[in-house]
């Protein structure tokens, strides 16, 4: 029997730590990471005509790196630049018309071109990763694989008209130089088509671009190539592009999450032993002020039984004194003795009845506490006024390049910079912003009381997009100091809330302190 018991609690102990070590490891790519990339993803075609009808000469894929800007390879528009009766076009990923555009510049060294949407088209661009994870890292191909096409069945339209691309996972199998440029080894699966596409890190960050894959036998292998940083950045700062790079390591918002939870286990916890350590000084504080009190109190006490006593024998000599002269012929001799026995019995009356007690004891010992703890201390901050915000990375998870300070000015009524109203729903102050350019949602918190400023960021799809701005629509903010127009916008802004997914794609959190 005891030998069952030992086993299972081997077994208890075995399973546990195979749970700790898999809740150690690296966490999976979250989905909408990728999905949030894939939308700066397109394809790019190349179009002939013969006067009436536009044909399709060939395609490949290619990322928005700017609102305006793409990249793709040069094999891939490497046509056009012969024949200038070729047209290039861009078709987005998610709903939107397509768009001609044209070649800004190309460099078929490290393979790379890139483009520049001519008519109205915008795209959110994709962020770039500041450095390439270690091998074996997760790695994912975002693009439009010709075999996926044929295997749809697409025509033509098909491929001129919208549709989401194409994402395969890998692994990273390290960097290399391959035909005269620096590459990024990954295994992530490519077709003729993925081209010019971007090959991800978890967090849906560029590691490279996509360019060919190892073939034996005009077979695809397991490997496949793309064009790595060291080549992109160089090649976008000549074109004079400010891409958005993002040098922070790549974590899952449950590891943030979990170090904040922890961060907050261990403030407590040192609340708790600061609290304990000061409780335990207060009560040796309150055990010697009680000793001192006690002490003092006694010999006060003492002193005025000892004069008591001395003033009773100078009053019972005084009154005999007084008795002795009655018969005297002075008749004022009697009388300042009798005057001298009353005045000293009455003194010393006072300085028994005038002796400290038990109630004098804690009396004293009440104002040492409170001359103790009486130091000055500034008024408790409200967080209030003019503040100054600073990033903590630790506390973040980045996958774009945001602001590294934020200045605003806040109001107890939660009114920021004396224009923008923020909304007040279960003690939590927030705004949330739809922009109408930008696909995405983002909603900003303030904590006044920890001075705590964080700002959730949902990247979204077309369609979620509209919807969110929809729901925005449907109100208008409050202006500022407007009587209950906090909690009136805390109710209001709950409708687009209840829009968004479960979790953002990027949460930034700020530690705000007065503005010198």
């Amino acid at each position: 029997m005891k030998r069952l018991i030992t086993m299972k609690r081997w077994i208890a102990a075995l399973m546990l730590a195979l749970a700790t070590i898999a809740t150690a490891g690296p966490a999976m790519a979250d989905p909408s990471d990728i999905d949030a990339a894939a939308r700066g993803v397109v394809r790019v075609v190349i179009v002939g005509s013969d006067g009436e009808e536009l044909f399709l000469v060939g395609h490949g894929s290619g990322f928005a790196v700017s609102p305006t800007m793409v990249v793709t390879n040069n094999h891939v528009i490497e046509e056009a630049t012969r024949d200038p009766r070729l047209r290039v076009g861009i078709v987005p990923s998610d709903g939107a018309e397509g768009s001609f555009a044209r070649i800004v510049s190309t460099r078929s060294e490290s393979d790379l071109a890139l483009l520049e949407i001519t008519e109205g088209l915008r795209l959110p661009p994709l962020t770039l990763a500041g450095a390439v994870p270690a091998d074996s890292s997760e790695a994912y191909a975002v693009g439009y694989p010709m075999n996926v096409d044929r295997a749809q069945g697409l025509s033509m339209g098909d491929l001129l008209r919208s549709q989401p691309p194409v994402k395969s996972r890998g692994f990273l199998s390290g960097t290399r130089p391959s035909r005269e440029f620096d590459t990024i080894l990954h295994t992530a699966a490519i077709g003729r088509g993925n081209s010019g596409g971007p090959l991800l890190d978890s967090c849906g960050r560029v590691l490279g671009v996509n360019s060919f894959g190892a073939e034996t036998g005009g077979v695809d292998a397991e490997f496949f190539f793309a064009v790595s940083m060291q080549e992109l950045r160089p090649f976008l700062r000549a074109n004079g592009v400010s891409a958005t790079v993002n040098e922070q390591p790549c974590r899952s918002l449950a590891e943030v999450e979990a170090a904040e939870r922890q961060r907050l286990n261990a403030e407590q916890e040192d609340a708790r032993s600061r609290l304990e350590r000061s409780e335990s000084a207060r009560r040796d504080k309150l055990e010697q002020a009680r000793l001192t009190a006690t002490m003092e109190v006694q010999n006060e006490s003492e002193n005025h039984l000892a004069l008591a006593f001395v003033l009773a024998l100078v009053g019972f000599g005084a009154a005999l004194a007084a008795w002795t002269l009655r018969a005297a012929e002075a008749r004022w001799k009697p009388v300042v003795a009798a005057l001298a026995a009353a005045i000293a019995i009455f003194a010393a009356l006072a300085a028994w009845l005038t002796r400290p007690g038990v109630e004098d004891v804690e009396r004293r010992v009440n104002a040492a506490m409170a001359e103790e703890t009486e130091t000055p201390q500034e008024a408790a901050s409200e967080g209030t006024g003019d503040l100054t915000c600073t990033l903590e990375p630790d506390r973040s998870r980045i996958t774009t390049a945001p602001a590294r300070e934020v200045d605003f000015e806040w109001t107890a009524t939660g009114c920021v910079n004396g224009r923008t109203q923020y909304g007040k729903l279960n003690g939590d102050w927030s705004r949330v912003l739809v922009p109408n350019e930008e696909s995405t949602v983002s909603v900003n918190r303030y904590d006044p009381e920890t001075r705590t400023y964080t700002v959730d960021r949902y990247l979204l799809g077309r369609a979620a997009m509209e919807e969110a701005r929809e729901e925005r629509g449907r109100y208008n903010a409050p202006s500022c100091n407007s009587d209950g127009g906090a909690n009136r916008l805390g109710d209001l802004q709950g409708a687009v809330l209840s829009e968004l997914p479960a979790s953002p794609n990027e949460r930034l959190v700020y530690r705000c302190e007065p503005r010198e």
